[in-house]
């Protein structure tokens, strides 16, 4: 399936986030575009064109900041893995470790458990190489789908624009289907969290909406 090949590289997360990213963007063109230029003749063809080419364009440029980002983080595990070696005692090194590796969930885990779990993190990192880090095929294939999702993400909008004449019709029925895909992609990644799905997918159309309501009043 496409989800499985995502989500070999990209986190459930990350990939809602990407998604919903095109959804927004592409959302505040088709909402904004008669409130900030009420009087402006508009081609619909024209509309789905800058759509797509808007969100290939933003896919490639959160596809860079995603490649930094994870070079980024990588060479900065390996920093704090040379400043461990380095220090002169075990209890400072336990101490960078719990700082460094504290769990977010720690209040559920035994003391006597997430001590073990310091101490055999430290224990691992002691034989951890520290040569720079590079970027891998990994990365490159997460980024595409980067480029993939947020690109795809603006076409359901578009099509509308580009089979229906009438501008005014097109451009609602761009927007009830992008807020129908808002909805669909909540209620498709409730099942990730466990949460219920209906209200999940509720809720994706009320901060979407909201954001572009932002987006739009500031001038985006």
């Amino acid at each position: 399936m496409i989800g499985d090949r995502v989500h070999r590289y990209l986190d459930p997360e990350e990939s809602l986030g990407e998604l919903l990213f095109g959804l927004i963007m592409t959302l505040t063109v088709t909402l904004g575009i008669r409130l900030l230029s009420p009087l402006e003749p508009l081609s619909p063809r024209d509309l789905a064109a800058a759509l797509i080419g808007c969100n290939v364009a933003w896919g490639i440029i959160d596809a860079a900041l995603y490649l930094l980002g994870s070079l980024f983080a990588r060479n900065r595990r390996i920093h704090f893995v040379r400043k461990l070696h380095g220090m002169p005692t075990q209890a400072e090194a336990l101490q960078a470790i719990r700082e460094e590796f504290g769990l977010e969930e720690a209040h559920l885990v035994q003391q006597e458990d997430l001590a073990a779990y310091h101490r055999a993190t430290l224990d691992l990192l002691k034989h951890a190489r520290i040569e720079r880090a590079h970027l891998r095929g990994t990365d490159l294939a997460a980024a595409a789908m980067i480029v993939g999702l947020v690109s795809i993400a603006a076409v359901p909008g578009a099509v509308p624009l580009l089979i229906i004449e009438d501008s005014v019709l097109a451009l609602r029925s761009a927007n009830l289907l992008q807020i129908g895909l808002l909805f669909a992609a909540g209620y498709h990644w409730a099942r990730f969290s466990g949460a219920p799905p209906w209200r999940t997918g509720a809720a994706m159309v009320g901060l979407g909406v909201a954001l572009v309501a932002v987006a739009i009043a500031l001038g985006g």
